[in-house]
């Protein structure tokens, strides 16, 4: 007798309930390949077409909705078997994006807190520009992401504020009051290079692209190691290592948003949203002037977890 795994009736049921293939991919924990893989070897089994093609997103043939049908049962039933085992735990993947012109020492901790109420969360974060992970999060790529835009972005944001940006320089480097501006950033796709080069081009002031990374951390240490000036949020300025450029040098920047988004539904928006509020709260409090070294790392814990105790009882 042939047997069909559960398996692939559940990832047929994730594809048609949510109507696209990554976004299963991210609520079950594999990738998009792997889902077309199982939905193909669901069909060879069954020797059907359940997926109509010709139709556009997803849409299941008149035999794929009786399978899906009696897939439901199936599964219903399983899991009721299961559950007279007990309760079993299940892994909590969170797909996290972060602007590549956003650092901050004190995230690894705020996650450290959050794992201490999801123990079984594990994370994968990637870096991008704030546009492409908004593109991305609409296509379920990422559950939380936090990103730095030039102006107040989406109404839909689970939480947005503004920051003030600073020039800073390596401690040895002198940039002088009329003289060409050596600029390290992040690239065209950075708000933070984007602010920068608008700034000076409003003022008259001469400028080049000295030195671009994609992420702002590289940036950082390339001004240290003496290339340039670069611009930064002020509640990162601290933890730089870098001096601040004399207000009268450079003229002055303008603020950037900062916006936190959490992807729609799935059976895990609590935790999706415990964990976008946690953020959003810590990364408020001025972060880059906050001790994060090893001494410093249980109070972090502690104040994340305390932050996601007052989210849930709130």
């Amino acid at each position: 007798m042939m047997n069909i795994p559960t398996e692939l009736l559940r990832t047929l049921i994730a594809v048609v309930d949510l109507r696209s293939f990554t976004k299963a991919a991210n609520t079950l924990g594999v990738t998009q390949p792997a889902i077309s893989a199982q939905i193909k070897r669901l069909q060879g089994l069954l020797n059907r077409e359940l997926l109509d093609k010709s139709a556009p997103g997803v849409m299941l043939t008149p035999t794929g909705e009786l399978v899906v049908s009696h897939a439901r049962k199936l599964l219903q039933i399983n899991d009721q078997i299961l559950h007279l085992a007990g309760p079993r735990q299940t892994t909590l993947k969170l797909n996290l994006g972060i602007s590549g012109d956003f650092a901050n020492a004190q995230l690894p901790w705020m996650l450290a807190g959050f794992r201490a109420r999801w123990p079984d969360a594990r994370f994968e974060t990637r870096h991008a520009s704030g546009e492409r992970l908004v593109q991305d999060l609409h296509l379920g790529e990422f559950d939380v992401i936090v990103a730095y835009f030039d102006a107040m972005a989406d109404e839909n944001a689970r939480a947005q504020w503004t920051e003030d940006l600073v020039w800073m320089r390596g401690q040895s480097n002198e940039i002088e009051a009329d003289g060409l501006v050596p600029l390290a950033t992040c690239g065209e796709g950075s708000a933070l290079h984007r602010l920068a080069i608008s700034t000076l081009e409003k003022a008259g002031r001469s400028y080049r692209v000295v030195f671009t990374a994609p992420r702002v951390i590289d940036v950082v240490a390339a001004v240290v190691a003496g290339f340039g000036v670069t611009a930064v949020p002020a509640s990162y300025a601290a933890a730089t290592g870098l001096a601040a450029c004399e207000d009268s040098v450079l003229p002055k920047l303008p603020r950037i948003a900062c916006s936190i988004h959490v992807r729609d539904g799935g059976n895990d928006r609590k935790a999706l949203e415990q964990l976008a509020d946690g953020l959003a709260e810590i990364l408020q409090a001025q972060p880059g002037s906050l001790d994060v070294s090893e001494g410093q790392s249980g109070s972090l814990a502690a104040e994340s977890d305390a932050t996601l105790d007052r989210r849930a009882s709130g």
